[in-house]
């Protein structure tokens, strides 16, 4: 063969591929926003996942995702967002807190934005009704706040004696005043006062304990917080050695050490959210997809923390708990 019959021969098949792959459909990007670390992030981003697979999107086969970390500081989460919206993404996913989410709809009104929170929505005016969200928001709430109440009701059923019960809020949290307000509601009926004490670190964690064991506070309740949920083996540590018991809204945190909870699976609640993004990734538009709250609910108790804190669970709790870890 002639040196310059190689050379096209050559040319041809150099350029080809570049010409095949200008051909294939544009790979979409999403962008994840969180306002923790990777670390304490992990579950809820492989939760998502599941979802986003559910809907038909592999990320590194034919979806890519930018994530954004606001490391616990919630300062950082409107630039975090702004630069999402530069990138431009088709999809914003927020994960864990309200704030975050409040940070991407303040960076972009046309961007679509899939929560998933515990919070209101409504109240919180990321969406105008569950029903029809209406704008570029919508997603999957737990509601947690409205299960307040009854996890007061557990508490008072454990605790008959206990005429105070505490609420652990980071006060940074936007539902953490309707969070207290739900329970203090719900004190009334039972006799009891609900007193918020508020954490925003590890440090302020060690002073809420403190201060429960120097107001003879024999239980607390959490208020949902990414924070807490960091930090979840030190507070079952401290509530543990002080005896005191812990109701949290998730089954998590009897994992590691809580002696209840109550509420929904936040981890379905994340893998519905990656359905919705796949959804809206294929057309649909968010205000015409009604945010999704959980229809079950689980109560787990954990009996080792109940003996470590010299507390017996009458038999009537135990027989419609969910699930009992021994």
């Amino acid at each position: 063969m002639r040196r310059r019959d190689f050379l096209t021969v050559l040319g041809s098949t150099a350029v080809w591929p570049l010409a095949a792959r200008a051909q294939q459909p544009k790979v979409p990007v999403i962008g994840v926003l969180l306002s923790q670390t990777l670390g304490p992030s992990a579950e809820r981003v492989a939760a998502l996942h599941r979802g986003l697979k559910e809907g038909g999107f592999v990320e590194g086969a034919n979806l890519a995702v930018e994530y954004r970390f606001g490391e616990s500081h919630d300062d950082r989460l409107p630039a975090l967002a702004a630069d999402l919206v530069r990138r431009k993404v088709r999809v914003i996913a927020g994960l864990d807190t309200t704030v975050a989410v409040l940070a991407a709809k303040a960076a972009t009104t046309t961007i679509p934005i899939v929560f998933a929170i515990g919070g209101d929505p409504v109240s919180n005016r990321l969406v105008e009704s569950l029903s029809h969200p209406g704008g570029n928001v919508t997603g999957v709430s737990t509601m947690s706040n409205a299960l307040g109440p009854k996890r007061l009701g557990l508490l008072h059923d454990l605790l008959p004696k206990a005429s105070t019960v505490a609420v652990l809020i980071n006060p940074t949290n936007p539902n953490a005043e309707p969070d207290v307000k739900a329970l203090q509601n719900a004190a009334t009926s039972l006799g009891m006062t609900v007193k918020a004490l508020s954490a925003r670190n590890e440090r302020e964690i060690d002073a809420f304990f403190a201060l429960l064991v120097r107001e003879h506070i024999p239980a607390f309740i959490e208020s949902p917080d990414t924070l807490f949920s960091a930090r979840r083996e030190q507070i079952a540590a401290l509530a543990t050695y002080n005896a005191i018991a812990g109701m949290s809204p998730a089954r998590g945190d009897v994992d590691a050490g809580w002696l209840i909870s109550y509420g929904s699976d936040p981890l379905d609640s994340l893998r519905q959210a990656g359905v919705y993004v796949s959804r809206v990734l294929k057309g649909e538009k968010p205000a015409e997809l009604p945010v999704l709250q959980p229809t079950k609910f689980q109560l787990v108790i954990n009996l080792k923390t109940a003996k470590a804190i010299g507390l017996t669970v009458p038999g009537d709790i135990l027989s419609i708990a969910d699930e009992v870890i021994e």
